[in-house]
């Protein structure tokens, strides 16, 4: 300690009562004294260069980065990360530039400081698409040098300590932001410390009065039960000893914020918590834990399925320990928790623990495995998640309630409660998630969208040239799986609307006398310098997604072959314009995939006469001619272009009919079985009550073409109790016509 003095000894005096005393005091009993002058002097540094500024509260500035490296000290960081902390705002707040501090203090210091300042930088606006980057700028920082999060969180947690200061309205501001941001990050990282102190502080900003009911409710509480405690840890310290078991026993409350998430989610009262109280008993080695879990259960009873062993099988953030809830002395619920001396250190430091323990066995690095990892994850899925579908994958890894499920070689994947079979694919590996085609759950066949429970053995069944199914994104509940889907289904639709866009732009060149293969290397190469676009593939997508009206494209082709000064559509010598020839139809197979939908007003089927409407981002939408939508076709005449289905139509399509039936029991069960009994599939069935007597059955069916549906209809109509069959004919919405069919 008489080199602490010593260095302390040439600080100004005024500047000891920042708290760097007891920071340099926390460093020397870990840190060598030449890594304790390198902080040192970079306090010196950043007192110097904040000197004058002062914190809302009226202290001087300096004394947040100092209490910032005082929160990173406890955790045993590294001098590297001090100094970082300790300079974290020189380059935003004051004239520091980074090239200097590079050259004072290193490239490792000064790009810690670097990112840490861009971070700050960050603006958590309303915006859902500004919170989305930003949030994903921060991850990414974090993938970089994940210390530069370790600055950030123990930044936020001292602004969170001080922030009585600021205005009630960014009081909330910054509460809900740390509750939905920070607080699940130090989670994913282990950090249970800082996490726990976070969510209290956050909870007590964000909802005052709440947090003031509960913090009073549970002072009762605790009041009345501390000598009820003590005496159980009497007992159970009684019982270790009798069984020859060192360990360390300490009582625990639940935070208040946990607390009050699960009177939250799960709608209960207070006296209704099973693990408000509790006990933390910390051993040498694994074998004493199971031990210990063994002495506690003979000593009380343990609620039935409330035991839980994370050290079998560790947390997704390496959090492990043995919890098991015991039925206490009046039956009062206890929970009790019983880890390693290492394991405990884990649980507060997270993925801290990397730099306070490198000598300890490698488990202890279980924490930084599992955040590298995950990671890893998250740089492969922003390369094809936009800003915002990347914020929600995250945020489901954020909050991370999981099962553990057995590969068929018994590896254990943890995956989030709610988990798929397709998850549990793609979570073995993307490929294997794009081929799935079945699944078996315990050795049984089970359907791709079973809910996975803990202890399951899972065996996926692929088949070459499988492809994901675009209804597996509204199941899966991974990240992973979620964004490969949307990545294979973007590549699936630009192919298939590069194909759909060159027929289009046949069709309309076709008016002109030529053709996409007619048209000559150079004029295509003109009109794509005319649109600002790439090459031909890239016009054909966005032809094909309704992004560009093939006839306008196809007159700017045509025009590029044309005399300067002419254009295609100019009238000839005579005055009079040459003749158009008529457009063929755009044939339709059913094969063409997402850039070809069938409109959900009127239904369209192989048989009936069909128009197509061009949609920004969908394609062509087929409607049957007789749709009230196609009043549309005279306000948007370049939106609209002929189509007739192929001779060969291959698929099932949707289809509404409406059956009028006497209401008594059992008629729809009877029109359900007849319509099953024509091998045809009812997608969805509702009721409507027209009168006492009569009742619509209202199916939606799907066929292959309309002689399916005639055939369909007439074995309807032969049944007793059935008045009137019909096909719903189409409808156009109100205020808005196709525009807004499309877009339900």
């Amino acid at each position: 300690m008489k080199q602490s003095v010593s260095l302390l000894g040439r600080l100004p005096v005024g500047r000891r009562a920042t708290g760097i005393n007891e920071l340099v005091s926390q460093l020397y009993t870990y840190l060598p004294q030449s890594d304790v002058e390198r902080v040192l002097a970079a306090y010196e540094f950043s007192a110097s260069a904040h000197e004058g500024q002062k914190r809302k509260s009226g202290e001087p500035y300096i004394s947040h980065p100092v209490a910032v490296a005082r929160i990173l000290a406890d955790l045993h960081l590294d001098a590297g990360t001090l100094i970082a902390a300790l300079l974290h705002d020189v380059i935003e707040d004051t004239p520091t530039a980074r090239g200097q501090l590079a050259g004072l203090f290193g490239e490792e210091v000064a790009a810690l400081v670097d990112g840490v300042s861009k971070l700050d930088q960050i603006q958590f606006r309303s915006r859902a698409e500004a919170q989305a980057e930003s949030f994903r700028k921060m991850l990414l920082a974090m993938v970089e040098d994940i210390r530069v999060i370790l600055v950030k969180l123990a930044d936020r947690l001292h602004n969170m300590r001080t922030l009585g200061s600021m205005p009630p309205d960014k009081q909330r501001r910054i509460a809900r932001e740390t509750l939905d941001i920070y607080a699940p990050i130090a989670n994913r990282l282990g950090i249970n410390k800082i996490r726990l102190e976070l969510e209290d502080l956050g909870f007590r900003s964000l909802y005052p009065r709440r947090f003031a009911v509960l913090e009073r409710a549970l002072k009762r509480a605790t009041g009345n039960q501390k000598s009820f405690l003590k005496k159980i840890a009497v007992r159970l310290d009684k019982a270790l000893s009798e069984a020859k078991i060192e360990a360390r026993i300490i009582s625990r409350e639940k935070h208040l914020f946990s607390v009050y998430r699960k009177m939250r989610d799960k709608g209960r009262a207070l006296s209704e918590i099973a693990d408000v109280y509790g006990f933390r008993i910390t051993v040498e080695d694994i074998d004493t834990c199971y031990r210990v879990l063994g002495v506690v259960h003979r000593l009380y009873k343990p609620m039935p399925g409330r035991f839980k062993d994370y050290v079998a099988i560790p947390r997704v953030n390496g959090y492990q320990s043995l919890h098991t809830t015991l039925f206490g002395p009046n039956g009062v619920p206890l929970e009790v928790q019983i880890r390693t001396h290492d394991m405990d250190r884990v649980a507060e430091s997270g993925i801290a623990s990397h730099w306070q323990y490198k000598s300890v066995d490698q488990k202890v690095y279980a924490p930084q495995a599992r955040a590298r990892e995950w990671l890893s994850s998250l740089m492969e899925m922003q390369k094809t998640a936009n800003s915002e579908e990347f914020l929600e994958s995250v945020r489901v890894d954020l909050f991370p309630d999981k099962v553990y499920v057995f590969t068929p070689k018994g590896d254990i994947l943890r995956l989030p409660r709610g988990a798929t079979t397709v998850d549990f694919a793609y979570a073995v590996h993307t490929d294997v998630g794009n081929r799935c085609v079945a699944a078996k759950v315990d050795r049984r066949l089970v359907p791709l969208r079973t809910v996975l429970r803990n202890g399951q053995a899972v065996e996926i069944i692929t088949a070459r040239g499988a492809q994901p199914n675009p209804n597996w994104v509204n199941f899966v509940s991974t990240a992973k799986a979620r964004a490969a889907i949307r990545q294979h289904l973007k590549n699936l639709k630009r192919s298939e609307a590069g194909d759909l866009g060159k027929r289009l732009l046949d069709q309309a060149l076709s008016e002109f006398g030529t053709s996409v293969r007619k048209v000559g290397r150079a004029q295509l190469q003109s009109t794509l310098d005319e649109l600002g676009l790439n090459n031909g593939s890239e016009l054909y997508e966005q032809l094909g997604l309704g992004e560009r009206l093939a006839p306008l494209v196809a007159r700017m082709l045509v025009n590029q072959q044309l005399p300067d000064g002419q254009e295609a559509d100019e009238q000839d010598a005579d005055g009079e314009r040459p003749a158009r020839r008529p457009l063929p139809p755009l044939a339709i197979a059913g094969t063409e995939g997402m850039v070809v939908s069938y409109a959900r007003c009127c239904f369209p089927i192989p048989g009936d006469d069909i128009m197509g409407h061009l949609s920004a981002g969908r394609g062509v939408v087929i409607h049957r001619n007789s749709c009230g939508n196609l009043a549309e076709f005279r306000k948007q005449p370049n939106k609209w272009i002929t189509v007739t289905w192929k001779n060969q139509v291959s698929g099932d399509f949707n289809v509404e009919v409406i059956v009028d039936v006497i209401n008594r029991v059992g008629v729809l069960a009877a029109v359900a079985s007849n319509i099953a009994g024509s091998r045809t599939n009812i997608e969805h069935v509702s009721v409507v009550e027209r009168d006492g007597d009569v009742s619509a059955l209202v199916f939606m069916l799907q066929v292959a073409d309309r002689i399916h549906l005639a055939r369909v209809i007439r074995s309807i109509r032969g049944m007793p109790d059935v008045l009137k069959v019909s096909r719903s004919a189409g409808r156009a919405r109100q205020r808005g016509g196709a525009a807004r069919e499309e877009a339900e």
